[in-house]
């Protein structure tokens, strides 16, 4: 609340400022022509522009890397491969972003959350490169491992369960193999989303769309795993494991 009346204060005295010096520089000097006159007025609108833009914003003191693990391209949008877009798209949602920013072979958006910035990223290297698009996501933020997050399907688990750990193998999710190929480590936050395991092809599965019983229960699924990413940053890994696992 302090901030909030502050900030209004600031733009009211700025907003005086401006009058007073339109008021001052309207009055003709003496010797003045018209043009000279006209001349001096545009100087200072220029000037005064400089006062009347929006401040930056600090610089975040805690930067986190959100990578949701999907395939590009419309005919993937609604396949269980996706998961990880769509909690992305979620979080994108809730915060008034927009994940459309081409940067390290991803599309990004940014979310701030007080001192702290989200990067949201959907890497469009398809799946199997995921590694490829996530480290460079690192090095351009300039985020370190313990505060990337992936999130991934699972066939391994039911559909709609969630699982949160740090560390531990692919299970077999071949993006999952890219990224601790690429990362060198298997040491950072994944967030596994089931999907169920069929009893045929594997491959052909993932890459189907969801059924309708399963797209009903989707946007539920994507918000609750949006709630688990958001506890992670805010109150830490213990917390969020403690509070979402049991589900």
């Amino acid at each position: 609340m302090a901030a909030s009346s502050a900030t209004r204060a600031a733009t009211h005295s700025r907003a005086r400022i401006d009058r007073a010096f339109t008021r001052r520089c309207r009055k003709l000097k003496a010797g003045e022509s018209a043009t000279q006159r006209r001349a001096r007025l545009l100087r200072a609108l220029r000037y005064g522009a400089m006062f009347r833009r929006k401040p930056a914003l600090p610089a975040p003191s805690d930067r986190w890397l959100v990578i949701g693990l999907g395939n590009p391209g419309r005919e993937y949008e609604r396949s269980r491969h996706n998961m990880g877009f769509l909690v992305i798209d979620e979080l994108a949602r809730r915060h008034g972003a927009r994940v459309t920013d081409r940067a390290a072979r991803s599309l990004t958006g940014r979310v701030r959350l007080g001192d702290r910035e989200l990067v949201l990223a959907k890497p469009q290297t398809m799946m199997n490169l995921s590694g490829v698009a996530a480290k460079a996501l690192r090095a351009k933020y300039g985020v370190p491992l313990e505060r990337t997050l992936v999130i991934h399907d699972e066939l391994d688990l039911p559909f709609g369960r969630l699982r949160i750990r740090k560390g531990g193998s692919s299970a077999g999710n071949h993006g999952m193999d890219s990224l601790i190929a690429s990362f060198g480590s298997k040491d950072f936050i994944r967030f596994r989303v089931g999907i169920g395991r069929p009893p045929g092809n594997g491959v052909d599965y993932v890459l189907s769309p969801f059924t309708a019983a399963e797209q009903a229960q989707v946007p539920d699924v994507a918000s609750r795993v949006a709630d688990a990413v958001l506890v992670t940053i805010d109150q830490g890994l213990e917390r969020a494991m403690t509070e979402f696992n049991r589900i």
